[in-house]
């Protein structure tokens, strides 16, 4: 159907980190490939690749060099043909990311730009004049530090980076440009991908007066580790015109049947809206911004963050997701004191319950940790440049561990580009392939029930306000479902009136007593809503 995306379960495989098949340390598109028995038997619905285009490797290809190409270090194109093909076979869709803001200054179309101002790409990045003092043309600051201007003397003019200055910002004023970007995005269409993660989707266009940004309406106590997140990027991304390259994107998409696109927003005041705003109507299917990928784990912060969304416009669609590529893994990141596997079935039972569709990273089904690193260790340039209040991502994109009694647990013959260390490898596959009570197998049991109980894809959610550590909400579609949920590690106790426990084998920490529930340490149920249920009651 041409809609499988809504309330799908997308798999995000990280390619460097996943299997390695050619001995080199990096994982690659054939592990990939050889892989695919496991997630499917995941039940997942579609997998996310995370870049394998040919790049200098300065952000870990997200600074693209050649745009219709395989990156060596991941093989080639008859290899990404390959695992389209048997990814197809299993059912599998396949989304790949797409990186349309910005390019590596190693690509040819930058070469040409930065030469001088006549040019036949002059005007396909983004220039500008420095001030009369020599200093940048405005206040806007990298997402990776410093100055988003860099001095470029063939020009004798600055570009525009809203992150490396390896990683030059697209002029998208300039209508070829965008032609030649949904131009290249037709090429892996053509090949049969069935979609796209656009990246930094909200950071496509910027103000063409150059106009200075505002400082954040947030009240730092002291200024954050970086300081981009002092201004309100008003400005220099976020901007109206955006909706209309995002149309066209839309338009080549709909050229194919069953493709979809979800698009990451990266905001710090406005990501919900923003959001809505970029799935209303013929834009992007959906879109994910930062509100459950950050510190907040509390029923009050999701409640907000759901209803947030779902009552700015009804016809938007969200993707939801507690881990990625750019964040600390959340077991580690909101339970911080044991990172228990309790916790982890927790979170996994709570995400795949959400209204809207739904990302897994690659790791998560098995409980997986932040990694601890050394300094010396890392790869990832905001983690160096901020080293030790920020850490940077390395921690999140370590090598799967798939067999703990295999040098690098499995994952490749040689030293991997990132270490694999001892907490990591006790949750490694095979250990958890033996153990029916592991949180891989609660992961392949509860996407199982969700396929199984359609209100939980389909269904409208209405939240209880509890005023405590618990979450409960209703899932209601052809079947009324509560799901309830015990975010902290305290005992509570709760009238059972007018409920009635589903699949006992999804549930945790549940004991009923008579009419009264108890729920134990992250625990959590799920039930059929009788017609004399009122609203829950806490004791």
């Amino acid at each position: 159907m041409n809609d499988w995306w809504k309330g799908a379960v997308i798999y995000q495989i990280y390619p460097r980190s996943f299997f390695d098949t050619s001995g080199n340390g990096v994982g690659d598109i054939k592990g990939i490939t050889r892989k695919l028995d496991y997630i499917s038997d995941l039940g997942v619905d579609a997998i996310w690749l995370s870049p394998i285009f040919t790049s200098p490797m300065k952000d870990m290809g997200y600074d693209v060099s050649d745009y219709k190409n395989i990156d060596p270090l991941f093989g080639n194109l008859e290899d990404f043909d390959e695992l389209i093909k048997e990814a197809h076979k299993k059912n599998l869709k396949v989304i790949i990311d797409q990186v349309l803001s910005h390019s590596s200054d190693q690509i040819s179309l930058f070469q040409e730009s930065r030469k001088n101002k006549t040019s036949s790409k002059s005007d396909w990045y983004v220039w500008a004049d420095p001030k009369k003092d020599g200093s940048p043309p405005n206040n806007w600051l990298s997402m990776f530090g410093g100055s988003a201007w860099e001095w470029e003397p063939l020009r004798d003019q600055y570009y525009l980076h809203n992150f490396l200055p390896s990683q030059p910002d697209f002029n998208f004023h300039n209508l070829e440009v965008q032609d030649w970007l949904l131009e290249s995005s037709k090429f892996w269409l053509e090949r049969g991908v069935n979609g796209f993660r656009l990246d930094t989707v909200n950071y496509y266009f910027h103000d063409n007066k150059l106009r200075d940004n505002p400082p954040s309406p947030i009240n730092f106590e002291r200024p954050p580790t970086n300081l981009y997140y002092m201004q309100n990027q008003i400005y220099s991304i976020n901007q109206k015109e955006n909706l209309k390259f995002i149309e066209r994107f839309r338009s080549l998409l709909d050229e194919y049947p069953e493709t979809t696109c979800v698009g990451e927003i990266g905001d710090s005041h406005r990501g919900l809206e923003i959001m809505s705003e970029y799935t209303k109507g013929k834009r992007l299917h959906m879109a994910y911004s930062f509100e459950l990928l950050g510190n907040k784990f509390t029923a009050e912060h999701i409640i907000k963050t759901l209803d947030g969304f779902f009552n700015l416009k009804e016809d938007s669609w969200p993707c939801w997701s507690f881990s990625n590529h750019d964040v600390i893994r959340h077991v580690s990141r909101w339970d911080q004191a044991n990172n228990s596997l309790e916790f982890a079935k927790l979170t996994c039972a709570l995400l795949l319950s959400l209204k809207g569709s739904v990302c897994i990273y690659q790791g998560e089904e098995l409980g997986q940790l932040e990694t601890e690193l050394d300094f010396a260790e890392l790869t990832d340039p905001p983690g160096i440049r901020f080293w030790p209040e920020n850490k940077g991502r390395d921690g999140c994109r370590t090598p799967m561990t798939w067999d703990s009694t295999k040098d690098n647990a499995g994952f490749s013959s040689v030293k991997p580009w990132l270490p694999v260390k001892s907490n990591q490898i006790e949750r490694s596959v095979n250990l958890q392939e033996e153990d029916k009570d592991s949180v891989l197998h609660f992961y392949r049991d509860f996407i199982s029930f969700r396929k199984k109980e359609r209100s939980l894809i389909d269904g409208d959610i209405s939240f209880q306000e509890t005023g405590n550590s618990i979450l409960f909400f209703s899932r209601e579609g052809k079947e009324k479902i509560g799901c309830l949920f015990n975010l902290s590690s305290k005992e509570i106790h709760i009238n059972f009136d007018g409920l009635e426990i589903i699949n006992k084998k999804i549930n945790q920490n549940l004991l009923i007593n008579g009419d009264e529930l108890i729920i134990g340490k992250f625990g959590f149920g799920f039930f059929n809503i009788k017609e004399e249920f009122n609203k829950l009651y806490i004791q």
